[in-house]
């Protein structure tokens, strides 16, 4: 039986994801910026939470889990390297390690850039990127460097591409619309525009999304494309360079 997925909003922009296995009725939250949304649904379904999945330490991924421990009792779980900022962790992940919900299995990795212990968890169909690689775009990087969060970008574009990117946020619409400034006659990037536009406009969610997609409209993923170089007046650089370049333009887009 596949894992079911919920996908919930919670404060301004933040996403949560609810994980369930209906053969053993185990599930799994991923980030807890607020608890009140996530009880509220799992009372809606009938679900017991059994654990707390963290992929980094910044308060809006983190702010609601001492409430939802108190209320579930479920176990708490994140990177050993950050257990100092953490919540207290019942579960300290190092690399290599997995976590199971049920009959599935997930494989931990580090994706080190938006902070230096971020991890993500890559269960089959799934991967839970937190704030590293993003819908659209990629993290802010507060903590590692271009080169980390190029490698980190790396790893999770040689997952299958129909993965779906469950991502900690609702950035879309201003990450592609970076990228249109740069890479303008992208097909598929304009195609994903006018589909972003339209479900904004209805209410809905643009996350999860497919690796498909991404490898193809998200100009983070693209630093090694010659048209994307060029855009950024670095023709032949290598592509960490390229992305580092990127990067630094978004944040001052």
């Amino acid at each position: 039986m596949a894992l079911e997925l919920v996908t919930l909003p919670c404060l301004a922009d933040n996403y949560t994801f609810l994980l369930h296995d209906g053969e053993t009725g185990q599930t799994a939250v991923i980030d807890v910026p607020e608890a009140g949304p996530i009880q509220a649904e799992l009372a809606r379904r009938g679900w017991t939470l059994t654990d707390i999945l963290l992929t980094h330490h910044h308060d809006d991924h983190i702010a609601g889990v001492p409430a939802l421990k108190a209320a579930t009792g479920a176990m708490v779980i994140g990177a050993a390297a950050d257990a100092h900022r953490l919540p207290p962790l019942d579960m300290a992940l190092s690399p290599g390690m997995s976590v199971t919900l049920g009959r599935h299995t997930a494989k931990v990795i580090e994706v080190p850039g938006h902070t230096v212990g971020h991890i993500a968890y890559l269960f089959d169909g799934y991967a839970f990127t937190g704030d590293s690689l993003m819908a659209g775009g990629c993290g802010r990087l507060f903590e590692g460097t271009p080169a980390q969060m190029w490698d980190s970008l790396q790893q999770l574009m040689a997952l299958p591409e129909e993965t779906l990117i469950c991502s900690g946020h609702e950035y879309t619409t201003a990450n592609l619309r970076f990228a249109a400034s740069l890479d303008g006659g992208n097909a598929a990037l304009q195609g994903r525009i006018a589909a972003v536009t339209k479900a904004r406009a209805q209410g809905l969610a643009t996350v999860p999304s497919k690796m498909k997609g991404e490898k193809a409209t998200n100009i983070f993923l693209r630093a090694s494309d010659a048209v994307v170089k060029a855009a950024v007046g670095l023709p032949g650089a290598p592509d960490a360079e390229v992305f580092a370049e990127l990067r630094a333009r978004k944040n001052r887009f």
